[in-house]
């Protein structure tokens, strides 16, 4: 699907099907310009495998970054749609209603990002990137290790942020870390991770897939994680799923924890569109259930990301009450129970029905305004910046709201996609974790996760 400024029209992709996206996105960008943005999939939406993503061009015009989780790829697949490419070559924009509130409003978010410790130049994330979390987690007992048996994982430090920094700079040549993402980033938290040569490797190692190929899969090497996310992006895989799927494979027996080699293995059979590939292509939940695996750490049937509920108890009531399934981003409760910002909350206290539905109600406005979610880190901490962000969407839309309507218009797009769940048949009983980790106590705090049922109905009916 080709658009620009005079309209769409749809357009043959046979010639680029089947093909790796690192050797598509070249061609596409020969063909249609290197300023147009492009969306895509790789051959895990083609072959209709539900832990297919949608894949987005970098600043630089990698295949690297994505819609990646709820199998959007397998969707997009299914309409034979392969690519969207948008040209806005003398397109008029989006029209500001009022210029004067837009430039208050994104004045204030601007300074609240460039003083916050997290998200200012020089911060945490601008300088380690979001591997940040990876010692930070490990360090809390919850950082998921070899499919959500432990709570530690002794190659943490091996695969941290800290590391990804130190290897960009030992390696000089194309390694950095503060890459933007787009034009006009101000956090840049951002990575491109270099071969032993200097030559670049993959762009990025983020948190998530850092550690879905890492510690869930007990591998403490960078350089067979990154080739694990090159793989991902060049198939047109969530890493999230990916790296999940491979773990429950390792429950299976199908490899051992901690071989990296064997991993690859396996991510290639999805890439070569095998029968093993394509159980492995179809996620987590289902490759749990041909090899008859009980621990698959999931939700709605889509895996859990990297922080472990069992040692976060306000994590896991997202995960469990999330319309999208297991999800971290749907309501980023880890700012006050780990990282104390916005307040602090005990991430073993399992009382935490308000905070999981506050996180998601203010999440569901910041998704819907278009900014990144890493705004809210500097936002739950500076007021002035949580004003701006709201300001800024009045400039855009001519609306008066104030910080007070942030809950309100968030709990609106979230009974708008709860109410989609009931007519697709889910009910409260998919609201519910795992039933092992009711009874395996996880290390080191050796807890199960024990909020009660009718806690998490209290989430969005409270």
């Amino acid at each position: 699907l080709k658009i620009d400024k005079d309209g769409a029209e749809f357009l043959p992709a046979d010639e680029w099907t089947g093909k790796g996206l690192h050797e598509v996105f070249p061609l596409l960008f020969n063909k249609f310009g290197e300023n147009v943005g492009i969306s895509a999939i790789g051959v895990a939406g083609e072959r209709l495998m539900s832990s297919a993503g949608i894949c987005f061009n970098d600043i630089d015009n990698r295949p690297s970054r994505y819609a990646g989780r709820g199998g959007l790829g397998a969707v997009l697949g299914s309409k034979g749609l392969k690519f969207i490419v948008v040209d806005d070559k003398g397109a008029k924009g989006v029209e500001i209603v009022d210029k004067d509130a837009f430039k208050k409003g994104t004045k204030k978010l601007t300074e609240a990002l460039t003083t916050h410790d997290i998200t200012k130049p020089g911060g945490s994330l601008n300088t380690y990137g979001t591997a940040v979390l990876v010692n930070i987690m490990n360090e809390a007992g919850g950082y998921p290790t070899r499919n959500f048996s432990e709570g530690r994982f002794e190659g943490a430090a091996a695969t941290s942020g800290e590391a990804i920094h130190d290897i960009c700079n030992e390696r000089g040549g194309a390694g950095k870390t503060g890459h933007p993402c787009h034009p006009g980033c101000i956090i840049q938290c951002s990575n491109v991770y270099p071969r032993p040569d200097g030559t670049e490797h993959v762009s990025c190692i983020e948190y998530e897939s850092d550690w879905a190929f890492g510690a869930n899969c007990g591998i403490d090497d960078l350089d067979a994680i990154a080739d694990l996310i090159w793989l991902s992006n060049d198939y047109g895989l969530d890493t999230i799923e990916a790296g999940g799927t491979i773990a429950v494979a390792m429950e299976a027996q199908l490899a051992e924890f901690g071989d990296g080699p064997k991993a690859i293995e396996l991510m290639k059979e999805i890439g070569e569109g095998t029968p093993l590939g394509h159980v492995l292509g179809s996620g987590a939940a289902t490759t749990g259930k041909v090899f008859g695996v009980v621990r698959v750490p999931g939700v709605k049937g889509q895996n859990m990301p990297a922080y472990e509920p069992r040692a976060v108890k306000g994590i896991g009531m997202v995960y469990a009450t999330s319309t999208m399934g297991a999800d971290h981003t749907a309501g980023y409760t880890i700012a006050p129970e780990i990282l104390g910002v916005g307040g602090e909350a005990d991430p073993l206290d399992a009382d935490k029905a308000a905070l999981a539905r506050g996180f998601q109600e203010a999440t569901a406005f910041i998704d819907s305004t278009g900014y990144c979610l890493f705004i809210a880190f500097a936002v739950l901490d500076i007021p002035e910046g949580l004003e701006g962000t709201v300001e800024s969407c009045n400039g855009v839309l001519g609306t008066d709201w104030t910080t007070d309507d942030i809950a309100r218009i968030g709990r609106e797009v979230l009974d708008k996609e709860l109410e989609f769940n009931k007519a697709a048949g889910f009910t409260k009983a998919h609201d519910r974790l795992p039933e092992f980790m009711k009874y395996e106590k996880l290390p080191p705090h050796n807890t199960v996760f024990d909020v009660p049922d009718e806690e998490l109905d209290k989430v969005h009916r409270g």
